[in-house]
């Protein structure tokens, strides 16, 4: 079965140029590094010196933020390591552009396809000494890449869904192969420990999701509008998809029935879609600005659509109320959700629709926390926010208290671990 996947996989090569080409016009690519994906000549390789360089893959937004408290840990205690971090999607390459500027010790590329020459290349001309996949990046031609060049690899905050679990066992001989290959497997939750035990894997444990970790300090989140959202009521809506923001423009819609100059804003999880929700929203006869960064919010604006990344915590911060999107979506039934917990620290009442399979267990302490709740409707929404916005203030900081105290005891947790397995030579 690998052979056949290494064989599929290099069929499919000159058939990528034509897929990333397709992106790229399509605004998904970044149009100049995408290249990084697909040819070996633009790794952009940096020479690491004496350095030891741990490399950490991170698919897209969540696993690459989840994983900074974690590189600065491991920069205070020994500030000779380099970092390489990949990602695959547009979103998180144009985030890392930003957070990035913060240390001198990381390098962000593109991850290559996991196509066997490709792979091969790109960890020969990288030679990083220990590996670091995040969540539920499994690749088959990676991870026995590096077991044949003896780097030590780990899965970090890994997660596998029953309906992944279930797949993988059909083939369970070759999961075995693969999984068997991982020095270290720290688990998001403990089904997938279950599952990975079930799977032969060695060195499993659960300290809790990373996603919990945090460091930013809520004192320095600014926000250029901010006396516009202290002054005026609001909802947030973020990480929406095609689809939602409907939803959300007829939740306002229900909104003005009982204030007249209540306000939405929309963070889509895609920015290039900023003109087309602007369209939608003339449609429906509503006054829509779409913010760049550093500009300010007009006042006669009701419906404010933001068009730039890396800024979803300055709005947190002084939203009561909160819609996370890619959870009304029944397509995405399987991978819905986005990860709620930064919106959570910052003391917001969450809503979310019934498709958050990603982060279920997630959602499932917040809910019964009332920290969130789910939400099948614009009517059922607008209700809620009715409520929400004849409330003067945000609630009790309890819940966020305690999120932080659970975040710091998995980092603690977590960095003993990742410690010994980059420090300890025998791996």
């Amino acid at each position: 079965m690998l052979f056949v996947y290494r064989i599929i996989t290099n069929l499919l090569y000159p058939f990528l140029f034509i897929y990333l080409e397709f992106r790229k016009i399509k605004k998904k690519e970044d149009p100049y590094k995408y290249k990084q994906k697909i040819i070996s000549s633009h790794f952009n390789v940096k020479n690491k010196g004496n350095a030891k360089l741990i490399w950490f893959h991170a698919a897209s937004i969540g696993e690459f933020k989840s994983i900074l408290p974690i590189i600065s840990q491991l920069s205070i205690k020994d500030e000779r390591l380099r970092f390489l971090i990949t990602t695959t999607t547009l979103s998180s390459g144009n985030l890392a552009k930003i957070e990035l500027e913060k240390f001198d010790n990381i390098e962000h590329r593109f991850f290559p396809f996991d196509v066997n020459f490709l792979i091969n290349r790109f960890l020969i001309q990288w030679r990083p000494d220990r590996i670091f996949l995040v969540d539920s990046e499994i690749w088959p031609n990676l991870i026995l890449k590096a077991k044949d060049l003896k780097i030590p690899i780990s899965i970090i905050n890994a997660r596998l869904t029953p309906k992944s679990f279930n797949r993988w066992m059909i083939i369970s001989n070759v999961a075995k192969k693969i999984f068997s290959v991982f020095d270290l497997c720290l688990c998001s939750n403990t089904e997938t420990k279950e599952y990975l035990k079930r799977l032969s894997v060695k060195n499993i444990y659960f300290k809790g999701n990373i996603k919990f970790i945090d460091q930013e300090n809520d004192k320095k989140i600014t926000n250029i509008n901010e006396k516009f959202l202290s002054e005026k009521k609001f909802w947030f809506a973020s990480n929406t998809h095609k689809n939602e923001e409907i939803i959300c423009l007829k939740t306002h819609m229900n909104l003005k029935k009982k204030f007249k100059k209540v306000v939405t804003i929309i963070a889509p999880r895609h920015i290039e879609r900023a003109n087309e929700i602007m369209n939608l929203s003339h449609k429906l006869n509503l006054n829509v600005q779409i913010l760049n960064k550093n500009e300010n919010i007009i006042n006669d604006k009701e419906i404010v659509i933001i068009n730039y990344f890396g800024d979803l915590l300055s709005f947190y911060k002084f939203s009561k109320s909160v819609f996370i999107g890619k959870s009304m979506l029944k397509k995405l039934k399987n991978s819905g959700g986005q990860n709620p917990i930064e919106a959570a620290r910052l003391n917001c009442k969450i809503y979310h629709g019934p498709y958050v399979n990603n982060f279920a267990e997630i959602y499932e302490i917040l809910n019964k926390n009332n920290i969130s709740k789910k939400i099948t409707s614009s009517d059922e929404l607008s209700n809620n926010l009715i409520d929400d916005l004849e409330t003067p203030s945000k609630e009790s900081k309890s819940m966020s208290v305690k999120i932080k105290e659970i975040g710091h005891q998995t980092l603690n947790d977590t960095m003993k671990l990742v410690n010994d397995f980059i420090y300890n030579e025998n791996k």
